[in-house]
């Protein structure tokens, strides 16, 4: 009888639910594939709630046909500490019932922290066992302590057993860090795996006509980091000067829950959903589904972002992305793909914005192993260790 390999993997906002769908579907498809004798996984799903917008969390789950979670914690928002805290207690019970194998925690959230703080403490637990923590995305590091992020990812790291990189970097991090080399594993960047099969499943021109553009004719707008949207007066020259951007070039700007509470603090008027008659501006969007936004940035004239996540994205698609960041964690979008740091400086994210609508973009290459099959490597490698375990 084939050996059972339980491990939970954790999702707490969008950028999990995109990380974790490949890898789930590639478990899937070794335990139907894998020889007698061979370790076989058993997946168990935890929402940790930590986004619990329907459009951020349910409609996901459901375009990357993941499937009902077998527990959902709830935690909502809060404070850093207030969301980490909930998110471990919460957590801890799910150990002390399923004791797995393997705990898989992607990206770098405050419930990959918290859920990775709770899994190298379960010795304490009833029974005794202590899983492997694995770590998807590991090693990308801005040099900004004042993220979050940042202090999520550097712990998180610290502490796994088993460390998947998505580029050259994370590698060098990790090993500079003092993480043994063997604990680290270089097998690209399932974002990517995630972007490919939802593209093939989307009628992106379908979605053009709903949002009444034309492929490469507007420009798409995605930000939420504090340094952009929790500092009114930046928050206020940043919405003009995309106002004015919009006045070339239509914009649109999926807004973020905690966004859109800042803007409405600083009585910047927000609209949802599509309007039906032509327009120039910035227009504001409810959060859209994975899909929905995928096929939009495929075919976007250029993208306007702080988020790390779709530095990637862009990067893959060949689409030029402006980042309002002063740092990146994937460096490699800026060394051979098409981002480009802007850090706080608008003026110079209208120059830019002109030269890509002037035909002067910059031209990328897609990084080594964002293939699309870093989910299969990361299963293989699981059954591997699991199988000597």
């Amino acid at each position: 009888m084939a050996k059972r390999l339980k491990i939970i993997w954790v999702a707490g906002a969008r950028p999990n639910f995109v990380k974790i769908a490949p890898i789930w579907k590639a478990m899937l498809d070794y335990n139907s594939s894998v020889d007698a004798g061979r370790p076989m996984f058993e997946p168990i799903l935890v929402h940790t709630g930590q986004h619990y917008d329907v459009n951020m969390s349910d409609v996901f789950f459901k375009d990357l046909e993941l499937p009902k979670p077998h527990y959902y914690l709830g935690v909502g928002s809060g404070t850093h500490a207030e969301q980490t805290a909930k998110v471990m207690i919460e957590f801890e019970k799910v150990l002390g019932k399923e004791c797995p194998d393997m705990v898989g925690v992607v990206g770098d959230v405050n419930s990959t922290l918290a859920c990775a703080l709770a899994t190298v403490k379960s010795y304490a637990l009833p029974g005794g066992k202590n899983p492997l923590l694995i770590h998807v995305e590991a090693g990308l590091r801005s040099g900004n302590k004042l993220m979050p992020e940042e202090i999520n990812r550097i712990v998180t790291d610290a502490i796994s057993d088993i460390l998947f990189t998505t580029e050259e970097s994370g590698n060098k991090n990790l090993v500079r860090e003092g993480i043994p080399k063997e604990k680290i594993y270089f097998v690209g960047n399932v974002m990517i795996d995630s972007l490919f099969q939802i593209l093939e499943k989307t009628d992106v021109n379908k979605v053009l006509r709903r949002f009444e553009v034309k492929a490469l004719n507007f420009g798409l707008v995605s930000l939420h980091r504090p340094s952009n949207v929790d500092r009114p007066k930046r928050l206020k020259e940043l919405m003009k000067t995309l106002d004015d951007i919009g006045r070339d070039v239509p914009l649109l700007f999926p807004v973020h829950p905690r966004t859109r509470k800042r803007l409405e603090m600083i009585g910047w008027k927000t609209t949802n959903g599509v309007t039906k008659s032509k327009w120039h501006g910035i227009r504001t969007l409810s959060p859209l589904s994975y899909k929905d936004f995928v096929a939009l940035m495929s075919k976007a004239a250029f993208v306007i972002t702080d988020s790390g996540g779709i530095q990637e994205e862009t990067t893959a698609l060949g689409i030029p992305c402006l980042t309002l960041r002063e740092t990146t964690e994937r460096p490699v979008t800026v060394e051979i793909g098409t981002n480009k740091l802007l850090g706080n400086t608008l003026e110079t994210l209208r120059k830019e914005v002109k030269d890509i609508l002037a035909g002067k973009s910059k031209k990328g290459k897609i990084p080594p192993l964002w293939d699309g099959n870093a989910a299969k490597r990361i299963v293989k490698i699981l059954a591997e260790i699991g199988d000597d375990r």
